[in-house]
């Protein structure tokens, strides 16, 4: 029934609550039916829903309404601005744009902060959020400062571009920056070249014109490779720089002895890693187990660099591990979360050498279930470094001088543990999704040699499966000992993601059924119809973006992508903070000595570095991925003009994006390039469908292209389709072209003729094109890596 506003027009208040009682189904129309609103209320009510997704009450997905999605008790957020009082106004630093708007927060100050919690425009900081429902302001949530984790900037890096007079320009690399050029006089370019990457300090200047800035620092030339990465690296402002007490720390360490430790020297365990490893943190070994009461069973040892031990709570090397979050991993370098002294030298589980370890053993029954597990401090010596090829390499016949006297004693024990794990593993049915990495390999100069995919080998396998099996024992460890912990958490796909995947798998006739409870074998089930089919790389991209992406909680809500209830990182302590805090409350759980976890440290405090690490993860993978864009943008720069083989990897209203089949790239081809009709947008499909032919280019087709333009500081390409589309059978044409929305723009096609009567033809042609078709409309949205 109809429900007529008392008073003129609904007010935001009864609005915003018919879309919290109708989630994910309520549009513009729907809205106008259930207040009885008339055609000439239309452009109110739109107004009204643009300042309520502006303010972040509500998003919109498609042609749908919602709330926007939740933020946690704790995030990190980037603080924007004031309002009309004077308050600070905060968004969260990492927000999924497929979310709608990113909420404010309207800050609260004490009138006497504690240290460190004086926070200002510009500035990073954590808050503590609390949603407020009694205001209609435009900010959703409140929030306190708890830390403030960096001031805002007043350096900005760019390329330098030499006037005649000695000065010079500096154009920002920073998308966000593009346009706001900077004036360098010649005083304070500071002899930098022409194509020079620089940092600069801005210098506050009045008046019209540029704005002037002073150049800080020289990076080189942006025409080499290795000036690349540093774009990545201060643009998203990674730490480059240990503090000299943390460097200090680090050189004053002492090799772990046996004293407070088990002696573990004489268990033969190994590394097996990439070959180009830097560091070696895990160790595993595996042997039959004597319990009669376990026939067939394994004994697995996973020994881990002690690094609580070197880096304790509080100490100048936690400060700034905490502020690294993680290592960032580059081609042609590592900025590592530790200095290397600890890294590479004391927590690098070299051959020969005594290290210190936390290490599990875990029994393994004949069906591959673990069926206890232990934790120890040891001190180690690794039997020999492997690298995966190698390893494998030897179990299938052909070993080396170093593996053939292993191959025996060491690595078929570890094959034949590690068949048993696989039983285990079939049966609780983790997400298979097994999508292939590429990887950059660069010459002795620092230019790009080539783009490879690795093999995925079972040796890559055997050590996946031992770490996830040390990652559980680790956290169910803590679970009985009651300490809090950090777990690696990863919901399951949200009902809408879930909707929009079935609606694209009816499309290819393909069923998910969901009853009861969503798993991943279900999505598994989906995977294995379309395996050898041409289609195959299609459904796994789709698959993929309905998955949500893990992170990082105090809060454990399991990990849906493993199937586990509870799962924790605890095997690369040298590289992750998040597994620096699980050894540590082992350590205080198991009374195993120095390096524990404080005995105050509370849930609330590991919710707030939970926060903070997950966002420096998010920054690392954006900044490993830009610089990856750039490098193979920088490669082919030379090849313009040159055609190439790919499949469509992304479809917008904007255009088709196309990853190659050689290096990976991703370039764009934009829509009004592509042939000489109008293109509508079909989200259902994934799909651009000409509204004339009904040609359609899909997600995952195969196309040619035409590299027609490289940008390496923007890692942009741009492609011209050589392509022809499929066509859609002539019943579905009429569905198809109505069943998204436009794209944005028309085609540039060939004109024909000129003058008046051609621009006759041409609008008579574009009117019919604009005609819609009615069809209901599916929605999907790109998605995230889950692991």
């Amino acid at each position: 029934m109809k429900r007529k506003p008392d008073h003129g027009f609904p007010g935001r208040d009864a609005i915003v609550a018919f879309i919290r009682a109708n989630p994910g189904k309520v549009g513009t129309r729907e809205i106008a039916r259930e207040f009885g609103l008339k055609n000439a209320d239309r452009i109110e009510l739109k107004r009204i829903l643009r300042e309520l997704a502006d303010d972040g009450t509500i998003a919109k997905r498609g042609r749908k309404i919602h709330e926007p999605a939740a933020l946690p008790p704790t995030v990190l957020a980037d603080i924007t601005g004031r309002d009309s009082d004077g308050e600070l106004i905060a968004t969260p630093a990492e927000w999924d744009s497929e979310d709608g708007t990113a909420p404010k927060i309207r800050i609260e100050m004490p009138r006497r902060p504690k240290p460190g919690t004086t926070a200002g425009v510009g500035d990073r900081a954590l808050l503590r959020v609390e949603v407020v429902t009694d205001e209609g302001d435009g900010t959703p949530y409140r929030g306190r400062v708890i830390k403030v984790i960096d001031h805002g900037r007043t350096r900005i890096l760019g390329i330098f571009r030499r006037n005649p007079d000695g000065g010079g320009r500096l154009i920002p690399v920073d998308k966000k920056q593009a346009g706001r050029e900077l004036n360098i006089a010649k005083a304070d370019s500071g002899g930098a070249e022409d194509g020079d990457l620089i940092s600069v300090d801005l210098i506050r200047t009045r008046g019209f014109g540029l704005a002037s800035a002073r150049v800080k620092e020289r990076l080189g030339s942006i025409a080499s490779e290795k000036a690349i990465s540093l774009i990545a690296i201060n643009t998203h402002d990674i730490p480059q720089v240990f503090s000299s007490s943390a460097l200090r720390e680090a050189e004053e360490a002492k090799p772990a002895t046996l004293q407070g430790r088990e002696d573990w020297r004489e268990v033969p365990l190994v590394t097996i890693d990439p070959p180009d490893a830097k560091d070696h943190d895990d160790a595993v070994h595996a042997e039959v187990d004597p319990d009669p009461n376990n026939r067939g069973g394994f004994i697995v040892h996973v020994a881990i660099a002690d690094v609580a031990y070197y880096v304790r709570p509080g100490s100048a090397l936690d400060r700034d591990a905490l502020q690294r979050g993680n290592s960032v991993y580059f081609p042609d370098r590592v900025v590592p979360m530790l200095p290397e002294r600890i890294s590479n030298d004391l927590c690098s589980l070299v051959p020969g050498e005594p290290r210190g370890a936390l290490a599990v053993r875990m029994v393994i029954g004949a069906d591959g279930r673990k069926r206890s597990h232990t934790f120890h401090r040891v001190l180690m010596r690794s039997a020999a470094k492997l690298a995966y090829a190698q390893a494998q390499a030897a179990i299938d016949g052909r070993p080396d001088d170093v593996t053939g006297p292993l191959l025996d004693p060491i690595l078929k024990p570890l094959w034949s543990a590690y068949e048993l794990v696989k039983l285990a593993r079939n049966e609780r049915d983790p997400l298979d999704l097994d999508l292939p990495e590429r990887k950059i390999l660069l010459k002795p100069d620092g230019t790009v040699d080539r783009v490879i995919v690795p093999q995925r080998l079972d040796a890559h396998r055997l050590i996946e499966e031992f770490m996830i099996l040390a990652n559980v024992a680790a956290a169910e460890m803590l679970e009985k000992k009651a300490l809090p912990l950090i777990y690696r958490v990863h919901d399951e796909p949200s009902q809408e993601k879930v909707h929009n995947l079935q609606e694209f798998l009816k499309t290819l006739d393909l069923p998910f059924t969901k009853q009861g409870a969503l798993r991943p074998s279900q999505f598994n089930r989906v995977l294995a119809q379309v395996a050898g089919e041409d289609y195959e790389p299609l459904v796994n991209e789709v698959v993929l973006r309905s998955q949500a992406q893990a992170e990082y909680s105090a809060e454990n809500y399991g990990h849906f992508g493993l199937n586990l209830r509870r799962y924790a990182h605890f095997t690369s302590p040298i590289r992750r903070y998040a597994d620096l805090i699980v050894h540590r409350a082992l350590i205080r759980a198991l009374g195993l000595g120095e390096g524990a976890l404080p005995a105050d440290e509370s849930v609330e405090t590991l919710a707030e570095i939970a926060a903070q690490i997950s966002v420096t993860e998010r920054r690392a993978m954006k900044a490993e991925r830009e610089t990856t864009d750039r490098l193979i943008a920088h490669f082919l720069v030379d090849k313009v003009g040159a055609s190439f083989q790919g499949r469509i990897s992304g479809v917008t209203r904007a255009g088709l994006f196309v990853k190659l089949d050689d290096t990976g790239a991703d370039g764009l081809i934009p829509i009004r390039t592509i042939g000489s009709e109008y293109f509508n947008y079909d989200e259902t499909r994934h799909a651009l469908i000409g509204t004339r032919s009904g040609t359609m280019y899909r997600l995952g087709d195969v196309v040619d292209v035409r590299l027609v333009e490289a940008a390496p500081v923007a890692g942009a390409l741009r492609f011209e389709l050589l392509s022809e589309g499929q066509a859609i059978p002539r019943d579905r044409k009429r569905d198809s072209a109505g069943s998204g929305r436009r794209a944005a723009g028309f085609a540039k096609g060939p004109k024909k003729g000129s003058g008046k009567q051609a621009q006759k033809e041409r609008k008579a042609r574009n009117k019919k094109d604009r005609k819609p078709a009615k069809q209901k409309s599916g929605k999907s949205k790109r998605g995230k890596s889950w692991t």
